[in-house]
């Protein structure tokens, strides 16, 4: 696939075969996705690649402390909760999925389940760690990480391998660091749960929608290259 393909076809996938992916075409992805950016080349990422019985026990321990109440111990500051136009993004793609899956307004016992999924990592075959070197300080590890991470989802996709980047997964962080031996100079950041989509499950159709250009960008001097332009075409 080109690369706008990739771009445009991407999409969050929720639900996946349990086929497992080749460790070596795990390589291939993560050797693709290293050549993201980084802040005067410091590459500070580190990615924690797990699956098998130790992403079981991962999956277990992090549901099983999050439904006893255990408070969340993420490794990095989180926002609180959304307002205002974030808030409205956030509802309209949950909207989304729900419909998608059939889930009503008032089905706690489906909107419940859907929550354990989140925290089980979508039973994805894969479970990609996404952590940063402790001694870093200062806040531009995150966009590195976020460079790294998007790269990541992108070749996973070029080779028809679905992800969705999730911190429900990661809540529970001593459970993380205890079964994927994750060493103590490492600050988990995300997770990426991975495998080939599952297309008969009906949130991976669902597209979240984007903003468009004029609401993002500002475009600045460029009037004058409009003015230079029509006064050369005679306008």
């Amino acid at each position: 696939m080109d690369f706008d393909t990739v771009v445009r076809g991407r999409r969050s996938i929720r639900g996946y075969k349990p086929d497992p992916i080749p460790k070596e075409v795990l390589k291939e992805i993560i050797e693709i996705a290293t050549r993201a950016p980084s802040s005067m080349n410091t590459q500070p990422w580190h990615l924690h690649v797990i699956s098998g019985e130790p992403l079981d026990r991962i999956r277990a321990g992090n549901t099983e402390r999050n439904l006893a109440g255990v408070p969340p111990s993420r490794e990095f500051r989180v926002e609180g909760k959304y307002e205002g136009v974030h808030r409205d993004r956030q509802v309209k793609v949950a909207v989304q999925l729900f419909e998608a899956m059939g889930i009503a307004r008032h089905d706690a016992e489906r909107r419940q389940e859907w929550v354990l999924r989140g925290f089980r990592q979508f039973d994805a075959p894969v479970s990609v760690i996404i952590a940063y070197d402790r001694e870093l300080q200062g806040d531009i590890r995150h966009f590195d990480l976020g460079a790294i991470t998007y790269g990541l989802v992108l070749a996973a996709w070029s080779r028809g391998i679905g992800a969705v980047i999730n911190s429900q997964g990661i809540m529970q962080s001593p459970v993380v660091r205890e079964h994927a031996g994750i060493p103590e100079n490492h600050v988990i950041q995300t997770a990426v749960a991975m495998g080939y989509p599952d297309d008969d499950f009906p949130a991976n159709a669902v597209v979240s929608t984007r903003r468009p250009v004029d609401e993002v960008a500002t475009f600045i001097g460029f009037e004058d290259e409009e003015t230079l332009r029509r006064a050369g075409a005679g306008d």
